[in-house]
């Protein structure tokens, strides 16, 4: 699941970055939740793949920190461009005529960036609120199953869901592909 993940993703940042007719802001959006949903999923499955190969479950104090931080933060974050798409798309179908002169690419810009910056921000306040509740009031069990559900399992889906379904980019994925094989064939 986790390279599913890693290289469903991968493959649509390379395809939008590699057609030019995919450069528009729907697709800059799209290549940002990829690459959120990369360091997501990096920053906890790789250190619970080691723990169940070798049976361990300890992780060092600043491995927690550090693993809670990431994670927090791209969690949020996800959740913070998917609000901005749905912007994106609101824009498109509400005003289709002045979809280019309001999107354009310094306000694209500037939604990511002020993503970024209110993830960190109101990260210090979610994390707070999570770790100050008292443990006796979580089920492990059920906390285990959600947290495998959020943090592998939706990042796997995105691909699938906001870019397969979608014409332009299956054809700007055949299309890399092909290249890609015509470019091994060629140094050969």
């Amino acid at each position: 699941m986790y390279l599913i993940t890693v290289f469903g993703n991968l493959f649509i940042i390379l395809a939008v970055s590699s057609d030019s007719h995919l450069h528009t802001p729907m697709y800059f959006f799209l290549c940002n939740l990829s690459l959120v949903d990369i360091c997501f999923v990096s920053s906890t499955v790789p250190k619970m793949l080691v723990n169940i190969q070798t049976q361990s479950k300890v992780i060092t104090y600043k491995g927690c920190i550090t693993q809670m931080y990431f994670s927090t933060l791209f969690g949020i974050l996800d959740d913070f461009l998917l609000s901005v798409m749905a912007y994106d798309r609101f824009v498109a179908i509400c005003h289709p005529l002045h979809y280019m002169v309001i999107m354009n690419p310094r306000l694209c810009g500037l939604l990511i960036l002020v993503s970024w910056i209110i993830v960190v921000s109101l990260f210090y306040f979610t994390v707070l609120g999570v770790y100050s509740s008292s443990a006796a009031t979580h089920n492990s069990r059920s906390n285990a199953i959600a947290s495998v559900l959020y943090s592998i399992v939706t990042p796997m889906l995105n691909p699938f869901i906001y870019s397969l379904r979608n014409k332009d980019l299956k054809w700007a994925l055949k299309k890399f592909f092909g290249m890609a094989g015509i470019r091994i064939t060629e140094q050969s």
